[in-house]
């Protein structure tokens, strides 16, 4: 999709959008990095966002936006909830986390993306309860790098036949599925991938390679925060999954 120019000034009026960052900024403002469905991600500033707005401009919830300016960094003129959600807690926000790194990392700013806007948001809706709802975030994964035009080949292998259930495959990078008697990746696995039916356990080990190693060959390998936030987590309660 064509990003948007930097330097438009013209005043965007209540648009669908997350907070993904937000930190202090001066005495009394926010300098936020946000996600918004027609305009991809937008840094703001929150001008005596500390004050009133600071209970609205939270992670994870759905919100209007407005602001205006030009530049990289625009400046929040207006801010209102978009419905309500449950707050996330546990596992279930590590993973939340973990999403807006993803979109940190991967998306440019004013370049919009609406279908991983939708992809985003239904991931978000998936972690209640507590819960890292694992198949959740490996679609998540394998959606963003679809819409970003790194999707994985999972139609057939890389000599033109079906990828094979009970076959095992190598993945090579821009060219697909190998087959291979060691392979690391069932086909199985790669199937429920293709057919979103991730709710078999076992295939979620192997999707989980794939996917981690083709979003750092694509986005880069630095250790992510949210993953220290689930070893955190592990210290607590029963082995949580890191994203």
């Amino acid at each position: 999709m064509v990003a948007e120019q930097a330097g438009s000034r013209a005043p965007v009026l209540l648009a669908p959008a997350y907070v993904l960052h937000r930190r202090p900024y001066r005495d009394s403002s926010l300098l936020l990095e946000c996600f918004s469905r027609e305009h991809g991600r937008v840094g703001l500033v929150a001008r005596g966002g500390r004050g009133r707005l600071a209970g609205v401009l939270q992670p994870f919830a759905p919100l209007l936006l407005s602001w205006t300016g030009g530049g990289d960094l625009k400046t929040l003129t207006q801010a209102e909830p978009d419905g309500y959600v449950d707050p996330l807690q546990g596992a279930a926000l590590a993973a939340a986390f973990y999403l807006n790194e993803l979109l940190l990392r991967a998306c440019a700013r004013l370049d919009a993306h609406p279908a991983v806007y939708a992809a985003y948001r239904r991931a978000l809706e998936a972690l209640t309860g507590g819960v890292a709802d694992e198949p959740a975030l490996r679609r998540f994964e394998r959606d963003l790098l679809a819409e970003l035009g790194y999707g994985l080949q999972l139609e057939h292998d890389v000599d033109g036949a079906a990828i094979e259930p009970a076959a095992r495959y190598h993945y090579q990078a821009e060219r697909g599925a190998s087959r291979a008697p060691d392979g690391d990746l069932p086909g199985a696995a790669l199937l429920a991938l293709r057919d979103d039916t991730l709710g078999e356990p076992a295939h979620l080990p192997a999707c989980k390679r794939l996917l981690r190693a083709q979003l750092a060959r694509h986005f880069g390998d630095k250790p992510l925060k949210s993953r220290e936030l689930f070893h955190a987590i592990a210290g607590k309660n029963p082995r949580p999954e890191t994203p």
